[in-house]
This record gives structure tokens, sequence and C-alpha cells, in this order.
């Protein structure tokens, strides 16, 4: 018996998701808000390499150290702020003893996620990287700032298409393309490579 092609579910897209995911008209409110969540990272970044926590990151790591045990001391009792047992190990087995090249990773990787983010260069990626930073802190207990942002990460992940139309993926993403999708650039090159190969045969 022949197996049935499952055929796909066509649903139609919200209109006003549509407009915001995919708009270049909707480029310019990603536009504030990725500049504002890039110098949320960048703020964050620079205080840690060269500011004010510069010595407990930059120099050492050890606020990192000092985060991962506070951290664990929260995941006891009856109600635990940090409550999986696999993130108290991970803690506990890599973060504790590599808490000097982590802090300076930290840092590097604010400062390359909010660069990245304010020039619109590779957009969704930049707020996937950061979003893992956010979960990072708020799996060890610490919440502060993390929600908003969090929840700014995720609207700019959604919106990879367009968040930086007006910034340098609006120059590269047309050209370099997605896994899906080539883009002009890798159309280009095979018809070069072909004309190159045939001069060189004619010659």
């Amino acid at each position: 018996m022949a197996a049935r092609a499952i055929e796909p579910i066509k649903l139609k897209e919200w209109p006003v998701a549509r407009w915001l995911y995919g708009s270049r008209w909707a480029s310019g409110i990603w536009l504030v808000a990725r500049v504002w969540l890039g110098y949320e990272w960048v703020k964050a970044g620079t205080s840690k390499i060269w500011g004010g926590e510069a010595a407990g990151f930059w120099n050492g790591g050890a606020a990192v150290k000092g985060f991962a045990a506070g951290a664990i001391a929260q995941s006891h009792g009856a109600h635990p702020q940090v409550a999986y047992g696999w993130w108290v190990q991970f803690l506990q087995g890599f973060v504790l003893p590599n808490h000097a090249w982590i802090a300076k990773l930290v840092a590097v990787s604010e400062v390359t996620v909010g660069v990245a983010l304010i020039a619109g260069l590779f957009t969704g990626i930049a707020a996937f990287g950061g979003l893992l930073l956010n979960f990072t802190y708020v799996m060890s207990g610490t919440v502060a700032t993390n929600p908003v942002l969090i929840i700014v990460g995720v609207l700019l992940v959604l919106a990879w298409r367009n968040a930086g139309y007006l910034g340098l993926d609006g120059l590269l993403l047309p050209r370099l393309g997605t896994p899906w999708q080539q883009g002009s650039l890798a159309r280009i090159l095979p018809h070069r490579r072909a004309v190159d190969g045939s001069l060189g045969r004619a010659a």
C-alpha cells in the first residue's frame, strides 16, 4: 500500500505579523529596538573590560567565580532560586574551574553582540547570542533587567528578515543569502568560474 503524501497545512499569516516581521517600513521600529538593545550590551561589556567591573571580570574573573558560587548556594532550600541540578553541576564542574577565561569570554561576547546589533550585522544571530547570555544569568538566579532584554531579543530574532534592513544586513543578506536561498554573490561566482574556465580552455 503506497504511503500517502502529507499535505502541508496552509494557514494565512496575520497581516500585522507579516508587516512587522517582513516589511521594510517596519525596519524603522526594529532599528530603535536593536540600537537600544545593542547599547545595553555594549555598556555591560565595556564595563567588564575597561570600566568599574574590570577588576572582577577582565583581571582574574573573580566576579564570575563569585557569581557561580552564589548561584550554587541558591540551589538549596525549600524554594531554591536555581532549580535545575544539571545547571548546578555545570557551574560546579565547568564554570568554577574555568572562571578566569569564561569572564573574559562573557565580556567580549557582550560587546560583540552589542556592536553587531547596533550595526545591524547578522541581527538575528546577534540577538540569539544575547538571549543565550540572558538565559545564563536567569538560570543562575539573576533577574535584574534580563526579562525586558529577553523580550526585545526574542522579537529581534523573529524579525531577522527586516530588523537589520537599515543596517549592514540590508547590504549583506541579499548578497550572501541564507542556508536555504542563494544570494546574488553565490549566483555570480559560479558564472565567473564557468567563464574563466571557458576562457582558459580557449587560450
